[in-house]
């Protein structure tokens, strides 16, 4: 797993992903996406204001997030509007109506147990991001909570994916296709940004209901002191449950948000999202969850009484299950299993300070 240490300012951080792998691999997974999706007329005129709005907010809102993809940008001397566009390739198509899951992930917030809080999730995505996937551990002026210790991959802000911050906070994401989207936050800005503020859960669910939100997507977090959310990130308002287990897929579950979900025909996460939330419903309940017991449930196959919650990319669409992550808010540390949990090569992590 590529590792990346970095201290200073966001645009510092961001430029400290230099040399960590070739130019070309980067830019195939980034901004060769981008150039497709405008060969395939996704980034139309409609798209460039919505784009350009995004930006706009993101400047009165999140200059640390911006500050770091341009370092990020003049580090691999790649354009930045098209990593800007890149974050926002799930969210364009969306609005086409052709939204397809190549990120999926399945996570999941314990609020108690032998070792304390935990959050851990699977990242499903396109096997191109195993070669940019990193570990970033992060620390600056612009970051009130301590170090930040995430997973994502390079070529993106911190956190695309997941993380946890010294102060115990531990956040993780689902992608969820949704037919309502609007100018707001994006949630691949979002996610850095509460670990560097928020050092509760509390305090994040504050940031959250405090302005408005690009649409799609969920999260789940817990902290040190055992409170627990879900979040499905609704441009028209957050839903939000709070306390006990918190698990979601890939489709959005509360009364108010679950017709937002746009459901891709033939995409085998989508498709299989529900069965993943239902065997976490069946499985999580009732039980002390550990570290130990967690890297089982994640390396979960298909079968007469399970699901899929480790992906192995059949079907040709290149989805799989790409890493494994485990938080302990209690010390704030990482687990990190490369490639299909299933695999069993998993990596302590030296915890935030």
């Amino acid at each position: 797993m590529i590792e990346v240490t970095a201290r200073g300012t966001a645009y510092e951080r961001g430029l400290a992903q230099q040399g960590a792998v070739p130019v070309e691999t980067l830019r195939a997974a980034t901004v060769a996406r981008v150039e497709q999706a405008r060969a395939e007329g996704l980034i139309d005129a409609a798209a460039q204001d919505y784009l350009a709005a995004q930006r706009a907010f993101h400047e009165a809102h999140d200059p640390e997030s911006l500050a770091e993809l341009r370092g990020i940008a003049d580090a691999f001397a790649l354009p930045e509007p098209d990593l800007f566009a890149h974050l926002h390739l799930g969210t364009l198509r969306d609005m086409k109506g052709g939204a397809t899951l190549i990120d999926g992930c399945s996570a999941v917030a314990v609020n108690d147990g032998p070792e304390g809080p935990l959050v851990f999730k699977n990242r499903d995505y396109s096997g191109r991001h195993l070669g940019i996937q990193c570990v970033l551990r992060h620390e600056g002026p612009d970051i009130a909570t301590g170090q930040i210790l995430s997973l994502g991959s390079l070529g993106s802000l911190a956190a695309w994916s997941s993380g946890i911050n010294a102060a115990g906070l531990a956040v993780a994401d689902t992608q969820v296709a949704v037919n309502r989207h609007r100018v707001g936050w994006l949630r691949y800005f979002l996610l850095p940004r509460l670990l560097a503020r928020a050092a509760t859960v509390a305090e994040a669910l504050a940031m959250i209901r405090s302005l408005p939100h690009a649409g799609g997507g969920t999260l789940v977090m817990a902290d040190r002191g055992g409170a627990t959310a879900s979040v499905e990130l609704s441009a028209h308002s957050p839903a939000i449950a709070e306390g006990g287990l918190q698990w979601r897929t890939n489709h959005y579950t509360a009364t108010e948000t679950r017709d937002e979900t746009l459901g891709a025909a033939g995409d085998r996460i989508a498709g299989n999202s529900q069965a993943r939330f239902d065997h976490l419903a069946r499985v999580l309940l009732g039980r002390d969850w550990t570290a130990a017991a967690a890297r089982d449930l994640m390396a979960t196959h298909p079968g007469p009484d399970a699901a899929p919650i480790c992906q192995h990319g059949e079907g040709g669409d290149g989805a799989e299950t790409i890493s494994s992550a485990i938080y302990s808010c209690r010390v704030g540390g990482m687990e990190i299993s490369e490639g299909t949990p299933c695999l069993g090569r998993w990596q302590v992590m030296t915890p935030c300070r």
